[in-house]
């Protein structure tokens, strides 16, 4: 049942949101344009508010599946565990050539799912350090760092050798900013590099 369970979340984490979105609405692979991130940050920049929010709310939701498996089956697999490997889906899709996301959104999925106080911690600090340096990747890093604390002071060693492996997921994640925030060509969120031309949707009407 383990397995079984573990195989469904990685494939529900494999639905690529940001992807299908771009393919079918925009026309385009959202992966050629911006920061060619598939996740609802780059879908903002590229594709516009109304389908970053799709995809924020839908690849949130996917943590959430993943992780409310367990108790829908009545299992007694880890819920956390089962939606870590769905946010190893969403960054390696099967369905996508094994390019996805940055797994922050399916993250709080999890988060939400397993434990509202992980979520919360995780969050908080998230706007928080993203709020202070201006920089979205230290808020990114800065979840994998705060569940990291979280649990060596409250939780097992079960969940302390997860987060480990979690922050430094994140840090192989965002290597490239990293490269870039070294190399002083990171923009900040509110840099007007950030600020491209949003692709409008195909004109199906036009094509008719």
């Amino acid at each position: 049942m383990t397995f079984l369970i573990y195989l469904a979340a990685y494939l529900i984490g494999s639905i690529p949101t940001a992807l299908l979105i771009g393919k079918y609405a925009f026309g385009i692979d959202i992966r050629d344009h911006g920061s060619n991130n598939p996740g609802a940050t780059n879908t903002l920049r590229v594709l516009g508010k109304k389908a970053a929010i799709v995809v924020l709310l839908v690849d949130v939701g996917k943590g959430a599946a993943a992780a409310a498996l367990p108790l829908i089956l009545n299992a007694e697999t880890d819920p956390l565990m089962a939606g870590m490997i769905a946010v190893a889906g969403h960054c390696f899709p099967i369905f996508a050539g094994f390019r996805g996301g940055k797994a922050i959104a399916t993250t709080a999925g999890v988060l939400f799912a397993a434990n509202i106080w992980m979520f919360l911690i995780a969050y908080i600090s998230f706007v928080a350090v993203i709020y202070a340096t201006k920089y979205v990747f230290f808020g990114s890093l800065s979840v994998g760092a705060s569940l990291l604390i979280y649990s060596l002071f409250t939780e097992g060693t079960e969940h302390e050798l997860i987060f480990s492996i979690f922050l430094l997921f994140l840090i192989f994640l965002h290597r490239s900013n990293i490269r870039n925030f070294i190399d002083k060509n990171e923009p900040k969120i509110n840099d007007k590099r950030l600020k491209n031309d949003r692709i409008p949707p195909r004109d199906h009407k036009k094509r008719a």
